[in-house]
């Protein structure tokens, strides 16, 4: 490894962690599938435990023999960015969680069938945009027996760093990638598509024929307005989540823990 003190904002090779956006960190040139940040130890670590390539950290100079300490024993010849905690505060524009982040090389992503392959629950997350929301419900679908994530091209992007963050690293626990054909369409690989919707038509989440299904995809949608009538009319199921005292739903991330622990394979 090579330690690197820095002084300055613009020192030559931490413009990944402050300067390039989400956007040109998924589009490095040097790197034929990009770059994230991962952020905090524990995040750290589950992406390396699951095989994902560090490239460079950045950490405050005390976590160096701290908290990165094994981190940094872990990643081999990569260089460590260090400086002082204000100037890395000023480099990134935010406080670092326990004082390390990670660039690390993006995964090739991976064709939907081979994500579903052998998958009995899979969620679809459908123009979902909020950062926290989708590391949420990535958390609750390790945690809950979920098999898999498609997300539709409007969604946010999992390896966003606050997503990472959010999801306390299971988006590296799960397989995942972007569906590029209609969710209808995955009637083709077996699944019963579970549409998540208030709707005059729904059933209820507890009914009998949905854990009997052997295949689901529940769809989960957006923050504001939800799925669309086209997912809807298009499922299989439209399931609602009874509600009590008046309120008319729950929001995403916390609907989609419900749904993962009522629809788990038995």
């Amino acid at each position: 490894m090579a330690i690197i003190h820095i002084e300055r904002l613009d020192h030559p090779g931490v413009d990944i962690f402050s300067t390039l956006t989400e956007a040109q960190l998924r589009n490095r040139v040097e790197s034929e599938t990009g770059i994230f940040i991962a952020e905090s130890p524990k995040v750290i670590h589950v992406a390396l435990d699951a095989g994902y390539e560090p490239l460079a950290l950045l950490c405050e100079e005390k976590h160096i023999s701290g908290d990165a300490a094994s981190i940094i024993q872990r990643c081999g010849e990569i260089p460590v960015y260090t400086g002082s905690r204000d100037l890395l505060a000023s480099l990134t524009g935010y406080t670092l969680t326990r004082g390390v982040l990670c660039a690390m090389r993006r995964p090739v992503f991976r064709k939907v069938e081979d994500v579903c392959a052998n998958a009995k629950r899979i969620v679809v997350i459908d123009g979902v945009v909020d950062t926290t929301n989708i590391g949420a419900i990535f958390r609750s679908a390790a945690a809950l027996g979920i098999d898999a994530v498609l997300l539709t091209p409007t969604s946010c992007d999992p390896l966003n760093r606050r997503a990472v963050r959010v999801s306390m690293g299971s988006v590296f626990l799960l397989p995942w990638t972007w569906l590029n054909f209609p969710i209808d369409q995955l009637s083709s690989l077996g699944f019963r598509t579970v549409a998540m919707a208030l709707t005059d038509n729904s059933v209820s989440i507890d009914h009998p024929a949905l854990v009997n299904e052997p295949q689901l995809a529940i769809i989960m949608g957006t923050e504001g307005d939800g799925l669309s009538s086209e997912v809807i009319s298009k499922a299989d199921y439209v399931v609602r989540i009874p509600m009590s005292h008046g309120v008319d739903s729950l929001n995403v991330a916390a609907a989609s823990a419900v749904a993962f622990w009522q629809l788990r394979k038995r």
